[in-house]
């Protein structure tokens, strides 16, 4: 199947999953892997170690059309967590519903914690035209709280599948959104009163865009804002590629920044209302200018919501993504080289919202949702690959009972194991 301007190399595998219980230990079953349950009640985690192998955390709570952010640390693999700090300042300013708007995190230089997310009908500070806000903060110099929200977009308002935020070892932080390329005050898909359409609210987690919104998601452009001081400034923002491939409105998107200056965001595109490819782009010059990498086809009249997701380890980025309800693993480097994707093994059933994380021997987990909808939860599965990308298979499992608008959220801990966080 040819992918991008690359070849790339597609392998499927089958392999049987072991049923785990909710809070069951997966390494009990012989599987190298622990399941963790999100701190408070909380869903739709956002999880990254930082240098010192500490794992941080973020979650949301409260009504998912406005609700709150809160912030933990694990210094002991998982055991114990810190007391929740709230990362909004605003109370009631998050968003996640239909599980794309979802807040992100980024850990940065000297191991800071930085949080970016779409903001509800009560966020503040507000755009231009009283348009959505793309938020974002950094936890203090203390360490004992956040700074207050501030909103990113300056001149390119019109979010509303969510943006994503990037961080590396150096203070360099990225901030990314889709929004339309033409001045907007706003408008149907940035509105703060986005109600799905009839299909939204019925099918898994899919709709037919309404009449008059193809024109809107063709000139839609992913927008990235850069820091050079760590957070405390940001750039006006600029188009991450000049091309118009146009943007899935209502579906997420993701970013990652890696060493030697390599960003890599992935989003949908949406071009003719049917063409809704993943498209990675990758920096090699600190997010100043990007490649198209990657395109991954999907030709659907629906929109998607997918979301999408990537690990670094060293030299070594993976990207996930959906394609035709299969969750779908890409390596990726910003290079001219063959790149080689995996499907998940296994009959795939509606597949969506993947995580990934690699361990210090190259294996790496992918976990993702099954069985979701609009206002509907499901299972989260799961498959652990060797360094060579076949399923190991005994390193497979499932666990039921995820939450409405939540995902899953996996981490490589000590000694080669993983831990999914849900």
């Amino acid at each position: 199947m040819v992918m991008s301007r690359r070849t790339l190399r597609t392998v499927a595998a089958v392999t049987a999953l072991a049923l785990l219980a909710p809070g069951v230990r997966a390494d009990d079953a012989g599987v190298s892997l622990q399941a963790i349950r999100i701190p408070d009640g909380g869903i739709h985690p956002q999880a990254q170690l930082d240098t010192r192998g500490r794992l941080h955390l973020i979650y949301f709570k409260g009504d998912p059309k406005r609700g709150d952010i809160f912030y933990v640390r694990c210094d002991d693999g998982g055991a114990k967590f810190t007391s929740p700090i709230r990362v909004n300042s605003h109370p009631d300013s998050a968003v996640i519903m239909g599980t794309v708007r979802g807040p992100h995190l980024a850990i940065g230089k000297n191991d800071r914690p930085h949080v970016a997310w779409m903001g509800s009908d009560k966020a503040e500070p507000k755009g231009e035209g009283r348009s959505v806000p793309m938020l974002y903060t950094r936890l203090n110099e203390a360490g004992d709280g956040f700074e207050l929200q501030r909103n990113v977009v300056q001149t390119k308002p019109g979010l509303d599948g969510g943006g994503s935020v990037a961080a590396d070892r150096e203070g360099n932080v990225y901030v990314a959104w889709h929004a339309p390329g033409a001045h907007h005050s706003g408008g149907a898909h940035g509105s703060q009163q986005h109600e799905p359409g009839h299909d939204e609210k019925h099918a898994p987690q899919k709709h037919q865009r309404p009449a008059g919104h193809g024109g809107d998601e063709e000139d839609r452009q992913v927008w990235i804002t850069r820091s050079h001081d760590d957070g405390k400034t940001f750039d006006t923002e600029t188009a991450a590629i000049p091309k118009k491939t146009g943007s899935c409105a209502c579906c997420g998107m993701n970013m990652v920044a890696a060493d030697g200056g390599r960003v890599f965001i992935t989003f949908r595109s949406a071009t003719e209302k049917v063409n809704r490819d993943i498209h990675v782009l990758a920096s090699k010059d600190f997010g100043k200018t990007f490649e198209i990498a990657t395109v991954d086809p999907w030709r659907v009249g629906t929109c998607v919501m997918s979301t999408a997701a990537f690990a670094v380890r060293g030299d070594d980025v993976l990207g996930a993504w959906e394609t035709m309800n299969q969750i779908r693993v890409a390596a990726l480097d910003g290079k001219a080289s063959e790149e080689r994707t995996l499907s998940m093994p296994g009959e795939a059933k509606s597949r969506k919202h993947p995580a990934v994380a690699m361990n210090s021997r190259g294996e790496y987990a992918v976990a993702w949702a099954e069985g979701t909808g609009w206002n509907k939860g499901g299972a989260i599965i799961w498959q652990v690959f060797d360094s060579k990308g076949q399923p190991i298979a005994d390193r497979a499992g499932r666990l039921d009972g995820m939450p409405a608008w939540s995902i899953p959220a996996v981490v490589a801990g000590e000694n080669g194991t993983f831990k999914i966080i849900h």
